[in-house]
């Protein structure tokens, strides 16, 4: 595989969902051929998204959590503090004229298997589904995954549940399943592993290595 540029990854903390949307869309509206391709590392207060083609019945109970029409793929979901989001902002075209065959499939393949080997290294069997997209351990799910590609590039990303209250996951079918059962990493380790800081650290490794970057710079929000 050729390699790509620099990837930027920005650490921005707790931000709130519709502001980092809208930061999100004039990015890549404002990008240009040079711009480099970034990640962003977030957690979310409490808020419900539904996806571009998401359908209403998918929220069970209305309640004090905001629900946010987003124009991601897939259907419903919920984001909370303990949560680890990773936004991935990749010119998808600029791959391909570089040598590398990168489809929207590979791309959500490459988040996959980044969460899939992140969680080995907790000696955790995870796996993706081909007909439901995201990351699943015995049945139950553990990362959410939705893009929006714009202009040949993408956005918006995975979310991997980490420590957690996954109460409001009851007041959804999460992504259109009903009774799909979620679950976090806390359930399998020591509560110090259970550490976004730490996961995040090893996502943005491994989605490095699979889509082939060869350097990275780290920017604190």
């Amino acid at each position: 595989m050729v390699t790509t540029p620099t990837l930027i990854i920005r650490q921005l903390g707790t931000q709130d969902y519709q502001e980092t949307w809208q930061k999100m869309q004039q990015f890549t509206d404002n990008r240009s051929e040079e711009t480099p391709d970034e990640i962003w590392l977030v957690q979310h207060p409490s808020v419900f998204t539904q996806g571009s083609a998401g359908k209403p019945e998918h929220l069970l109970n209305q309640s004090h959590i905001p629900v946010v029409q987003s124009d991601r793929g897939g259907q419903i979901t919920y984001h909370g503090i303990g949560q680890q989001i990773m936004y991935v902002l990749i010119d998808i075209k600029r791959h391909k004229a570089n040598g590398n065959d990168l489809s929207v499939r590979d791309l959500v393949s490459a988040l996959e298997q980044s969460v899939v080997k992140t969680l080995a290294d907790y000696h955790i069997d995870a796996y993706p589904k081909p007909d439901a997209p995201g990351v699943y351990i015995d049945g139950r799910k553990i990362c959410s995954l939705g893009l929006r590609i714009r202009k040949g590039c993408s956005f918006h990303g995975l979310a991997l549940n980490i420590k957690m209250d996954l109460t409001p996951f009851r007041q959804i079918n999460p992504c259109g399943y009903a009774g799909l059962e979620m679950c976090q990493l806390a359930d399998f380790v020591t509560e110090d592993e259970a550490n976004c800081e730490k996961v995040s650290a090893k996502l943005v490794n491994y989605f490095r290595e699979i889509l082939g970057y060869n350097t990275q710079q780290v920017i604190n929000k």
